[in-house]
């Protein structure tokens, strides 16, 4: 018999609190990105004045660190999506995040011993910078490690609990869930302002003890925000391994590739769906069609008498095939959005050595503007503009486009892929007047790498903003995107997915940079990455980048179009059909 009759049941609907839970999972998140980040931001600096580490090891650690947190969410993603759901999951990463020991007490050697960093240079041992001991390294570690489990838990978790405290099913539910996004990643900025600016501050010219002990007691506000709220939260439930029934899916496709799929394939589907799946049910489509086959019923025997599959690697059901095709056509999208990411770490990189290399005073003082606190005006101009777009740009938009969210979540994605052309195009201008200045103009002095050309560090701003823009469309419809179009059991591996990009774009940023430093190396030695800008060209470099997402905008058009949102049918008639099918025998 078929599946249909056996999912009738209805689902207890959640008491969803919606706006009420916000301050709890807002404040979570707020302040767990406040303490994270107020940490790790400053770790370089740490390691190489704290513990007396060479710069290359440092850097080294640094990378390994940031890779394993970003390549840890999958792992997170998986245990939360597959055994402990996101609610204990975030707990459980919270409390590791918070129980971080990495050198956040930094207290004087007579009170530890042993201590827990080297002493400082100079002062002790004479002018020999003496190097951690086995000990300070499983200190240090273990608190990378504690660091690590909190990322891998929290970073694909959060943002789809705080979405899942929303009712999917009404006009009010799915406006709160829009509105949302966007206030995730405003926090997320916001933090990351305060971080890079006030706490980054504390640690480098106050005190280590103070500057770290700061994001621990962040952190413990974060944990007090989380559990407080317990009683209101909406806690979805796992249903064992996602990744399980995507394996069962191609399995069973593989094993009927010989299969010829009839004129009207979905009369001969097997099209059984458990009544308590949190799954929203999916309609069968034309799109990706070999997959199809791993429904199509061949035997008699091959249900058992409630409905479900008797070899579930042999046979799957309507449902299961759609949400494998569901996690398949986010792919492209997501290699869209990889490749996008490329032009902000150019920004994090070598839009510091401009500054590096600019006029950075400020006012008529002599006080300069530290050349990585230029980042602050991208990520202000993204937190002036979500709100405004939240609150006054989107109510517009409802009205033009009837759309609950103003524009579909790949217009969105697709407009901050477009300003970011035109950011890394400005770039390259005003490092062409920069540069043009620093070798025909007097310049202000040397630094560390050339002479800095007296254009004010100010003409930088416009560019930074453009990102920042670009980012609130982009990233924004990204994270949004993730979340919405994976079926609702594999929610935080749509979150993983966003960490995933971001580490393989740093990667690749590698790669090109590596690439354009060998193929442009002149007679002279120099390229166009030159240790001295003025000697190199990186408004050539810039506008390379500018091609390079021009043609992924081109790419992304052409996915786009192919792309087919979740729940969205073929033909009606199809869906139709799958409803009113009674149990079909002749389908042997």
């Amino acid at each position: 018999m078929n599946g249909n009759d056996k999912a009738t049941s209805t689902k207890e609907e959640p008491n969803y609190r919606g706006v009420r839970a916000m301050p709890f999972v807002i404040g979570n998140e707020a302040f767990e990105k406040l303490g994270t980040i107020g940490t790790s931001s400053n770790l370089l600096v740490y390691l190489t004045t704290v513990f007396n580490m060479k710069s290359i090891t440092a850097t080294n650690i640094i990378n390994i660190f940031n890779g394993t947190c970003n390549f840890g969410t999958l792992l997170g993603a998986f245990l939360c999506d597959t055994y402990f759901g996101r609610y204990k999951t975030l707990g459980f990463a919270s409390i590791s995040s918070f129980l971080n020991p990495g050198g956040a007490i930094d207290h004087p050697r007579p009170v530890l011993t042993p201590p827990l960093h080297p002493p400082e240079c100079g002062k002790e041992a004479g002018s020999i910078c003496s190097g951690p001991t086995a000990w300070q390294l499983v200190f240090l570690l273990s608190s990378f490690a504690l660091l690590i489990i909190g990322a891998g838990g929290i970073r694909p978790c959060n943002l789809a609990f705080g979405a899942d405290q929303f009712n999917p099913n009404t006009e009010s539910g799915r406006k709160g869930i829009n509105s949302f996004f966007n206030w995730y990643y405003f926090t997320f900025t916001f933090a990351m302002m305060v971080s890079i600016t006030i706490i980054v501050y504390v640690q480098t010219d106050v005190n280590w003890g103070i500057g770290l002990g700061i994001p621990a007691f962040l952190m413990f506000l974060s944990c007090a925000f989380f559990f407080v709220g317990t009683k209101m939260y909406v806690k979805v439930k796992p249903e064992g391994s996602p990744l399980t029934s995507f394996a069962q899916v191609v399995v069973a496709a593989i094993k009927k590739r010989k299969l010829e799929l009839p004129e009207q394939p979905w009369l001969s589907m097997y099209t059984y769906m458990p009544a308590n799946s949190i799954n929203s049910k999916l309609p069968y489509t034309e799109q990706i069609r070999f997959l199809n086959k791993a429904a199509v019923i061949t035997r008699d025997d091959e249900i058992n008498s409630d409905g479900s599959a008797v070899d579930p690697w042999k046979l799957c059901s309507v449902q299961k095939v759609e949400e494998v095709k569901c996690i398949v056509r986010v792919l492209p999208i997501w290699f869209a959005g990889t490749i996008y990411y490329i032009a902000l770490t150019q920004q994090h990189t070598y839009g510091v050595f401009q500054a590096l290399q600019s006029d950075r005073r400020f006012g008529i003082g002599t006080f300069e503007i530290p050349a990585a606190s230029y980042t602050v005006f991208q990520m202000l101009c993204l937190t002036i503009w979500i709100p405004i777009y939240d609150r006054l740009i989107v109510p517009v938009l409802r009205r033009i486009t009837k759309k609950e969210s103003g524009i579909t979540i790949l217009q969105k994605i697709g407009i901050g892929l477009v300003i970011s052309v035109f950011a890394m195009l400005l770039s390259g201008l005003v490092e062409k007047q920069r540069r043009t200045i620093a070798l025909t103009k007097p310049t202000l002095g040397l630094a560390r790498k050339g002479a800095i050309s007296s254009l004010s560090g100010y003409w930088l701003v416009p560019q930074l903003a453009l990102l920042g823009l670009s980012e609130a469309f982009a990233i924004v419809g990204l994270v949004e995107f993730y979340y919405k179009q994976f079926p609702e059991n594999m929610r935080s591996f749509g979150g993983s997915f966003f960490a995933c990009g971001t580490a393989i774009s740093s990667y690749l940023s590698s790669f090109l940079i590596t690439v354009v430093h060998r193929i442009t190396r002149n007679s002279a030695g120099e390229n166009w990455l030159a240790e001295d800008l003025n000697k190199g060209r990186l408004d050539y470099y810039f506008y390379f980048i500018a091609g390079l997402e021009f043609l992924n905008v081109g790419y992304f058009l052409l996915v786009a179009k192919w792309y087919r949102y979740k729940g969205t049918a073929d033909n009606n008639d199809h869906e139709v059909a799958m409803e009113n099918m009674k149990p079909n025998k002749s389908a042997v």
